[in-house]
């Protein structure tokens, strides 16, 4: 006979015959089972199926105290043996099977870098420098194959498509055979079959190859007019190891190229690229030659700080030109070397693994080495032949023309001194039918004084008041990093017919008065969505941080009411906060740390978007740990000689974890 566990033990003895559900039975075994709380048990809960069947009698799908106690007693009464209830794990597919695209940093593999200007050889023995390539276009792809690899025979045909989509929009196609031993009949029969009538360089000696670092036959790169590396990885995922698809569903080269002609940069840089392995050494790397401006310090600052430091932005100065550098070395120095700048505070992933961030815009090794060292030395200005294209923004909205702007009905004055309540604005939108946001952006009329937002939407009739930050999520937010997003095709945010839309802002006086009517713009989906984008809160309203203590903790745990897909993560303290976690404990499993900030950042609160969705099971716990400084030695602690406790002022202090998570729209569900 099988030994049943102590819950069914207890159940057996009957001393809890007939005690009717509740939220908390009292029965610790039974409630630990009862992730969500409600007195009832599911097989969300009960893991293992052949139990859940023993224990449902009435086959309803759910389990009382009551019901499982009288399956126990009939068992006992027929002197049979407790059913097997191991829990049965969810099988699931090895990784090692399959092989697609997954998302990198690419900064650490070359992106935004420049490309040395090699001489090639192509296939006749015709040798020409690589710059020839690019004379009066605007930009080029190096596109590995392998004549004899099945991954690059099936991408053939895409291939094919691009190289005349790209020639149509003047960007040149290089076809790249990295295989010293594939013959030149190999490779005609290649391009052959695929009607492909671009140059091809067989890089038999693997100069190319190595210079960019390529690792796959299947791996492209995309050169802008200027050689900078804009794009590498895979051309799309329909095609991977172990897997084909009828059609992809991610086109990443084609969005690079079309996010390199907007002037913009691509919202995916770099990928891996499932295909035959190369056999040349991983530690070879787009070539570094002696650090210069116009080589790669200008590079590495159109990639990293330009966006923010540039004319008319939110930076305090521009970093545009080689004069606004020199002007500002000290603090870029400084703020490089304590890791301040570019503004990420995420744990770095373990040695080895990728940054599960599609946003991570902490420095690569190389690149801080590089600029630390060009700040250190003479500053060489270099050729201004190496430099690169000037970046390009939007004169306005970062999002484009937005389909409606939302506004405050009129400014708002702020002193020049001092602490300003939150201030609670309204406004009702006249849209005369529902409509989905795919994207949103506030932009303050005066940034300087707005440390961050927070909008709600509420249904035309409702009653519209200020629930405050915590007791849910938002609708849309704006704090330092963070003031627009925009969600990929098919996942929108419902916004009802005549909703009224509420912001609530924290205004900051700097020493002067001024007013603010700062704007929503919103870009609406052009068709129903299949996902629809939630953002939910899990709050610790009960603080109570020690006058004095400069390492307290605090900790909320909350169980997930239904499976979510999270797609972003974003903490919230205020100036006394020190250090924020994530965590998740999945139902029988072990707990994982979802988010590290080991270095909390008040002035700098950022979304976390992750590469892949994460998914949170139904009746997992979900754990923010915070660690709070109320200590002398934080030079931001408004009076450390007193408690703090959770308030909406600056010199209160809030604990809150933001989930930004999709479900499926049952509506589009149902349609098909």
């Amino acid at each position: 006979m099988k030994r049943a566990p102590l819950f069914l033990a207890l159940l057996v003895s009957g001393n809890f015959l007939g005690q009717p559900a509740a939220a908390k039975t009292g029965i610790a075994a039974f409630d630990n089972l009862d992730k969500n709380e409600d007195g009832l048990l599911t097989a969300d809960e009960v893991t293992n199926p052949r139990w859940m069947r023993f224990l449902d009698q009435d086959g309803n799908g759910s389990v009382t105290l009551a019901e499982a106690t009288e399956a126990m007693l009939k068992l006992r009464k027929k002197g049979e043996p407790v059913p097997d209830t191991t829990p049965v794990k969810p099988a699931s597919e090895d990784p090692a099977l399959t092989e697609a695209p997954v998302i990198l940093k690419g900064s650490e593999h070359g992106v935004g870098h420049l490309v040395p200007d090699l001489t090639l050889k192509d296939s006749s023995g015709k040798e020409q420098p690589f710059s020839q390539h690019l004379a009066e276009g605007q930009g080029i792809i190096l596109a590995f194959f392998g004549a004899t690899c099945p991954i690059s025979g099936k991408l053939g045909p895409e291939l094919a498509r691009l190289e005349k989509d790209a020639a149509a929009k003047k960007i040149r196609m290089l076809l790249v055979c990295p295989v010293a031993t594939e013959t030149i009949e190999d490779i005609q029969k290649f391009t052959a079959v695929h009607s492909l009538k671009s140059p091809v360089i067989h890089d038999a000696e693997g100069r190319l190859t190595a210079t960019l670092a390529a690792t796959t036959t299947t791996e492209v790169f995309l050169l802008d007019a200027a050689r900078t590396l804009v794009y590498r990885g895979a051309v799309n995922d329909q095609y991977g190891l172990g897997y084909s698809k009828d059609k992809p569903n991610k086109t990443y080269l084609r969005d690079a190229i079309a996010a390199m002609l907007r002037n913009e940069v691509p919202a995916i840089a770099a990928t891996t690229a499932p295909g035959c392995e190369l056999d040349f050494k991983k530690e070879a790397a787009i070539a570094q030659t002696s650090v210069t401006y116009h080589h790669q310090i200008s590079r590495i600052l159109q990639a990293n700080c330009v966006e923010c430091h540039r004319k008319d932005a939110v930076g305090p100065f521009s970093l545009e030109s080689y004069e606004d550098v020199i002007e500002n070395a000290g603090m870029i120095r400084k703020q490089v070397e304590r890791g301040v700048m570019p503004p990420w505070f995420a744990a770095a992933p373990p040695d080895g693994q990728h940054s599960p961030w599609l946003n991570d815009v902490s420095l690569s090794p190389q690149d801080k080495t590089d600029l630390l060292t060009w700040l250190a030395s003479d500053r060489p200005l270099g050729n201004p032949a190496d430099a690169p294209k000037p970046r390009q923004f939007p004169e306005e909205w970062s999002i484009g023309q937005p389909d409606l702007i939302v506004q405050l009905p009129k400014p708002v004055s702020i002193k020049a001194e001092g602490v300003m309540p939150y201030q609670f604005v309204t406004t009702t939108t006249t849209l005369e039918e529902d409509r989905w946001v795919q994207g949103y952006e506030i932009m303050p009329t005066d940034r300087s004084v707005v440390h961050h937002v927070i909008v709600q939407v509420h249904p035309k009739g409702s009653n519209v008041r200020d629930r405050g930050e915590g007791a849910e999520g938002y609708w849309a937010a704006y704090v330092p990093g963070n003031a627009a997003r925009v969600w990929p095709d098919g996942f929108a945010k419902k916004l009802p017919a005549g909703a009224t839309v509420s912001f609530q802002i924290h205004y900051t006086p700097n020493g002067k008065k001024t007013q603010d009517q700062l704007r929503m713009g919103l870009v609406f989906a052009n068709a129903e969505p299949r996902y629809v984008v939630h953002t939910a809160a899990v709050a610790h309203p009960r603080l109570n941080i020690p006058a004095g203590e400069g390492n307290h903790i605090e900790v909320k745990e909350q169980t997930v009411p239904r499976d979510m897909n999270v797609m972003a993560f974003m903490a919230h303290m205020h100036v006394r906060g020190k250090a924020f976690k994530f965590e998740v404990t999945p139902p029988g499993g072990e707990r994982e740390v979802l988010l590290d900030i080991p270095r909390y950042d008040f002035n700098w609160q950022l979304r976390y978007d992750c590469a892949v969705p994460k998914f949170l099971a139904k009746g997992s716990k979900v754990k923010i740990t915070a660690v709070f400084d109320n200590s002398e030695n934080n030079p931001a602690n408004p009076d450390p000689t007193k408690n703090v406790r959770w308030g909406q002022q600056t010199y209160d202090e809030m604990m809150i974890g933001y989930f930004e998570y999709y479900t499926p729209n049952n509506r589009d569900v149902a349609a098909k």
